[in-house]
């Protein structure tokens, strides 16, 4: 169950133990309906929003309003957008344990990322065992390691590496780059969200806030360091192994 093979206890037990199968299968049962009650509602909800946003939008745009005013309209149809992907995510803790191959989800995104980026030649490495695996819904891991690596790319001189390996009961999954790096008190602001550490042009700000939300409700941990292989930043991730507890 933990390593998501199995849904449920197996009920063909010895007379004694067979209750026990049977309550954990209905508590595993309860926490499902819960959490596609939940999801239903929250999605519902921003569908709802969803539509007069965009016509606030529009009309905003034909009254010629100012750039801060639209700019809070982009900011809440983002954290929209954000919870929409979350209400479709697939809850971690239901039963039985997502399973979702770093190796392969790492070289999809950045087969994609190095076609968006050709004008500038970004080369992006990945380095991961394809047994490599972990415990995180598939459609979560691409929005963290596709957030981290779209934003290595945009901030790169003309290289981005993601390296993974395991660590006993958690897979160390590191992005970095060539880039300027942050310092110290940047990479505090970037984790903060919706701050931007650069106004001029693409910043960390709202997609690195959500990595860092997606990493901790896995029980795992995020944090920003510079780079000693490539010079700029490095994020690192630990999260959970699949087949292992978080």
């Amino acid at each position: 169950m933990r390593s998501g093979e199995e849904p449920r206890l197996p009920v063909d037990q010895p007379r004694e133990l067979r209750p026990l199968a049977e309550e954990v299968n209905a508590l595993i049962e309860q926490n499902e309906a819960g959490l596609e009650h939940a999801r239903s509602h929250l999605s519902n909800l921003a569908h709802g929003l969803k539509t007069p946003l965009t016509t606030l939008s529009l009309q905003l745009a034909r009254e010629n309003a100012s750039p801060e005013a639209r700019a809070l309209v982009e900011q809440l149809d983002e954290r929209i957008a954000h919870h929409l992907r979350r209400a479709r995510s697939a809850a971690p803790g239901a039963g039985g344990r997502a399973r979702s191959p770093i190796a392969e989800v790492a070289e999809g995104l950045a087969e994609v990322l190095r076609r968006i980026h050709a004008d500038r030649g970004v080369r992006i490495d990945v380095d991961a065992d394809r047994s490599l695996a972990v415990a995180i819904d598939a459609q979560d891991l691409d929005e963290m390691l596709g957030n981290l690596l779209d934003n290595a790319c945009q901030h790169a001189a003309d290289r981005v590496m993601l390296a993974a390996h395991g660590e006993g009961p958690i897979v160390v999954v590191e992005i970095a780059d060539d880039g300027p790096g942050l310092t110290g008190a940047e990479a505090d602001e970037a984790l903060r969200r919706g701050a931007r550490i650069d106004e001029s042009g693409p910043g960390y700000g709202f997609g690195l806030a959500i990595v860092r939300e997606l990493v901790e409700l896995y029980g795992g941990q995020l944090s920003l360091a510079r780079s000693d292989a490539l010079g700029g930043l490095v994020v690192c991730l630990s999260l959970p192994a699949a087949g292992q507890a978080a």
